[in-house]
């Protein structure tokens, strides 16, 4: 663990029970994204060319965001 996490937790232990528990939701989910995000690359990308050629080749509609 580094210094400054370690400063972190000390900071974290000083608070009331709630507010740890919501703070460390908070630090999970943010892992957790980051770890689904890593895993989903080739998904997005190979996502992101079938919109493009879906595009190209005039199979999208304008969105009415009225």
């Amino acid at each position: 663990m580094t210094r400054l996490l370690e400063k972190a937790v000390e900071q974290l232990k000083k608070l009331p029970s709630k507010e740890q528990d919501e703070l460390a939701k908070l630090i999970i989910d943010e892992i957790n994204w980051e770890y689904s995000f890593d895993k989903s690359e080739d998904k997005l990308s190979n996502l992101a060319s079938e919109a493009l050629a879906e595009y190209k080749n005039g199979k999208t509609k304008p969105l009415n965001l009225k």
